[in-house]
């Protein structure tokens, strides 16, 4: 599902139009990106946790040339599935 087809289905389900499903999940996207940009962590319950994670700095190799090099310490992005969504996904028998 790519993010039109997303903004379809909300508008669908949440009875509004596509224009107006857009722009909220444009909204809510650059929120959260903003939000665990400054290093905050945004949690939304039953679905899960959006937070910035630090990356220790770490030897790698050159897949071209197969010479080691440094690869320098780095925050990124994460999110952490919540219970609910764990469970829908693969509910346990």
């Amino acid at each position: 599902m790519n993010k039109g087809e997303l903004v379809d289905a909300v508008a669908e389900k949440a009875s509004v139009t596509k224009k107006q499903a857009d722009a909220v999940l444009s909204a809510a996207i650059e929120t959260i990106v903003d939000a665990v940009s400054s290093g905050d962590k945004v949690t939304l319950v039953g679905f899960g946790s959006f937070e910035s994670r630090e990356r220790k700095a770490r030897e790698g190799r050159n897949p071209k040339t197969g010479d080691k090099m440094e690869i320098p310490a780095t925050r990124v992005p994460a999110f952490s599935a919540g219970k609910l969504f764990k469970e829908k996904v693969a509910p346990e028998d």
